[in-house]
C-alpha cells in the first residue's frame, strides 16, 4: 500500500474593505479534502493550468478563519510533458524573475555544463551554496536580483533565483507552491520545476525537505501567481497561519540529484 500524506492548514485574517478574495490551498490530486471558511457564503471554484485551484469568496467586513484538511496517497506520478506553450511562457522574464537582467550573475559552471539536467543541477548547487536561508530576511517585493545581492532569503527567494537563472539559460522553469512533509519549521513551501528532456522535474535549492513526498498546491511564473490568499478588490490584514504536512511512513532520503516528478 502506498504511503499517505495528510495536510492541515489554518489561517485567519480581518477584512477591512469587503469584496472578493481568492484562497488557494488545495493540494493537487487529493483523495479527500475539506475547505471551511467561517463566513458561510457562496464561493466560486476557479481552476487554472498545472493543478492550481482557488476558491473565490465575496467576504464581508470582519475576522475570518480558514481551515483546510486533505489526504492523498503518495503514488508515483506520470511525467508531465513540456509543451510549446510552456516554453513560450516559462522562458520569459516575470515580476520576480528578471532573467533578462542577470547576465553578470549566472554561474560559469552552469553555462559550461553539458545538457539541461547538468545545467539545472549546477544552478541548484550554486544557489544552495551561495544563499543563506534566513527566516524574515527578505521583503515581499524582493526579486531574484535583490536576493542574489543580499545573499540570503527564504524558500520563495531560493526558488525565484533558480527560476531566473534557468530561464537565462533558455531552460523552461516555473515556480511551485507545495506542502512539504519534513520541513522545519513547518509552513507553506516553495520549490521550482524545470523542463528536462521534455518533461517537468522538481528541484529545491533549500534542501529542507525531501522532494519525493511534496504535494503541489499552485504553479505559476513566480510567487505573484501562487499566493495562498489574494485580494481581488477587498482589503484585509493577515493575522497568522499554521501548516502541518505529514506522512504515515518514514521520510525518504533526498540527496538532491535524483530525478523527481511532482504530482
Amino acid at each position: 500500500m502506498a504511503p499517505r500524506a495528510t495536510v492541515d492548514v489554518e489561517f485567519s485574517f480581518r477584512v477591512t474593505r469587503p469584496g472578493p478574495a481568492a484562497i488557494s490551498v488545495a493540494a493537487a490530486h487529493a483523495d479527500t479534502e475539506e475547505l471551511t471558511v467561517s463566513w458561510h457564503g457562496e464561493s466560486e471554484l476557479v481552476e487554472f493550468a498545472h493543478g492550481t485551484r482557488a476558491e473565490v469568496f465575496a467576504l464581508p467586513k470582519g475576522e475570518h478563519r480558514v481551515t483546510y484538511h486533505a489526504e492523498r496517497a503518495l503514488t508515483d506520478p506520470e511525467p508531465e510533458p513540456v509543451t510549446l506553450a510552456d516554453v513560450a511562457v516559462f522562458t520569459r522574464p516575470s515580476r520576480y524573475c528578471p532573467s533578462d537582467r542577470v547576465a553578470g550573475l549566472v554561474p560559469p559552471q552552469a553555462v559550461k555544463a553539458k545538457g539541461d539536467k547538468a545545467k539545472v543541477d549546477a544552478v541548484v548547487r550554486h544557489v544552495h551554496e551561495r544563499l543563506s536561508y534566513v527566516v524574515g530576511a527578505s521583503r515581499a517585493t524582493d526579486d531574484a536580483i535583490d536576493t542574489l545581492l543580499a545573499g540570503e532569503g527564504v524558500c520563495r527567494d531560493f526558488a525565484h533565483v533558480c527560476v531566473t537563472l534557468c530561464r537565462f539559460l533558455d531552460i523552461p522553469a516555473r515556480y511551485v507552491g507545495v506542502y512539504a512533509p519534513g520541513l522545519s519549521p513547518m509552513d507553506f513551501h516553495a520549490v521550482f520545476e524545470a523542463g528536462v528532456d521534455g518533461h517537468w522535474q522538481v528541484f529545491d535549492a533549500t534542501r529542507l525537505a525531501p522532494r519525493q513526498t511534496m504535494l503541489r498546491i499552485s504553479t505559476g511564473r513566480d510567487a505573484a501567481d501562487t499566493s495562498f490568499l489574494a485580494t481581488l478588490g477587498s482589503e484585509l490584514d493577515f493575522l497568522g497561519s499554521t501548516v502541518f504536512a505529514t506522512t504515515d511512513a518514514a521520510l525518504p532520503v533526498d540527496d538532491g540529484t535524483e530525478a523527481v516528478i511532482l504530482g
